[in-house]
């Protein structure tokens, strides 16, 4: 077993009180790297299999999607969110139109700045090809937006059609 499974309680305990720092106090610690992406990665794992297993358009992810939803379509009525261009996202003049959407939620979503894996193309699994790093308000924006309107209904209807093991 490897990561942080593999950890005991009182390495467990030193990870979670080193994560619990300013991202100042590190620099490019690689193993702080790692335990972040471990983190994204597996957020990534649960919300793929919670869009396979209950219909994407009846889940909640947070207490504020609707106003997360409201505001996402507010400031990007046009964004394709089915296919994500990464350039939308990365470049400039997107994060310049990013910032203050995901400043609108500083005090409103936990944890609304963190890394977070979100897929390119959502009618695809997670892969090195399909995966972009987010904030994790972005994640929500374009997530809610895709269960709300339909566009993770392939995933779920593509795991429900696979025969049970």
């Amino acid at each position: 077993m490897s990561g942080l499974g593999s950890l005991g309680a009182s390495e467990a305990l030193s990870v979670a009180q080193a994560l619990s720092l300013p991202a100042e106090s590190y620099g490019n610690d690689p193993n702080v790297e790692m335990v972040w992406a471990m983190k994204a990665y597996q957020h990534a794992e649960v919300y793929f299999n919670l869009i396979g297993s209950v219909d994407p358009r009846h889940l909640k992810l947070t207490r504020k999607d609707d106003v997360i939803y409201a505001a996402f379509r507010g400031d990007f009525p046009d964004l394709r969110i089915d296919v994500l261009d990464p350039e939308d996202l990365k470049s400039p003049a997107a994060k310049e139109k990013w910032r203050p959407f995901c400043m609108k939620f500083e005090t409103e979503v936990e944890d609304f700045n963190y890394g977070t894996l979100l897929r390119l193309d959502c009618s695809k699994e997670y892969t090195e090809e399909n995966t972009i790093f987010a904030t994790r308000i972005q994640f929500y924006g374009i997530e809610i937006a895709r269960n709300r309107e339909g566009y993770n209904d392939v995933i779920f209807h593509h795991r429900a059609a696979e025969p049970v093991k």
